[in-house]
C-alpha cells in the first residue's frame, strides 16, 4: 500500500498556533476501516462493497418470497385453519385415549401389587385370619387414587388346605366423565407349613 502525500494549500497562511504544512485532524471518513464493506462515492451516488450488495440482494429476495407466500394462494387462502378445525378433534381424542390407557395400566399394576402383598401376608405360617386383607388395605391406602372404589367390597382372600388366593377389584382413574374402567387382579400363593422329610 503506497502512502500518498498530503496536499497542502500554501497560498493560505497557517495560523500562528501550528506550523505551515500540517493539516488539522478532522472527523473520520464515512466507512473508514470497513474495507470491502465501506460505501464508496461515485459522483452523487453511494456504491456498496460486494459483500454488502450480496447480503442486501439476498435480504430483498427473502422479503419478496415471504410477501408472495402471505399474499398468494388464491383459492387456497384460509385452508389451513379449516384443516386444523377438522383434525383437532381427532388429535384430542387420541390424546385423552392415551392418557386413559396409561391410567388403566397404572391402576392394574396397583391392584396386582396389592393382591400380591395380601397373599404374602396371608400365606405365612399360622397367619391370623384377615392378615391379607389388612395388608392390601394398607397398600391401597398408601398407593394414592389410581385405583378408585377398591373399598367396595374391598380386598378378599380365600384360604384352602394348601393355597391362598387374594383378589383386589376397583375402577381405574377416569379422565372421561361418566365412564368407568373396571380393574380386577388376583394373586395366588402356597401356604407355609411344616413337612416331614
Amino acid at each position: 500500500m503506497t502512502h500518498r502525500p498530503t496536499r497542502v494549500d500554501r497560498s493560505r497562511s497557517a495560523p500562528a498556533d501550528r506550523p505551515a504544512g500540517l493539516r488539522r485532524p478532522g472527523p473520520p471518513r464515512p466507512g473508514a476501516g470497513l474495507g470491502r464493506w465501506a460505501p464508496r462515492r461515485l459522483g452523487g451516488a453511494v456504491r456498496l462493497g460486494w459483500r454488502a450488495r450480496r447480503q442486501l440482494t439476498s435480504g430483498l429476495r427473502l422479503g419478496r418470497a415471504a410477501r408472495r407466500r402471505l399474499t398468494g394462494g388464491g383459492a387456497e387462502r384460509g385452508a389451513n385453519p379449516v384443516e386444523l378445525a377438522v383434525v383437532m378433534p381427532a388429535i384430542l381424542v387420541l390424546l385423552f385415549a392415551s392418557i386413559q390407557v396409561a391410567a388403566w395400566f397404572v391402576a392394574r399394576a396397583t391392584a396386582l401389587n396389592a393382591a400380591q402383598s395380601a397373599v404374602n401376608a396371608q400365606r405365612l405360617y399360622e397367619a391370623p385370619a384377615g392378615a391379607g386383607e389388612a395388608r392390601a388395605v394398607d397398600f391401597l391406602t398408601a398407593a394414592g387414587d389410581w385405583l378408585v372404589g377398591w373399598d367396595q367390597p374391598g380386598p378378599a382372600c380365600v384360604t384352602d388346605v394348601a393355597e391362598v388366593t387374594c383378589t383386589v377389584s376397583g375402577d381405574s382413574l377416569s379422565v372421561i366423565p361418566g365412564v368407568s374402567f373396571p380393574v380386577r387382579q388376583t394373586a395366588h400363593g402356597t401356604i407355609e407349613r411344616w413337612t416331614t422329610g
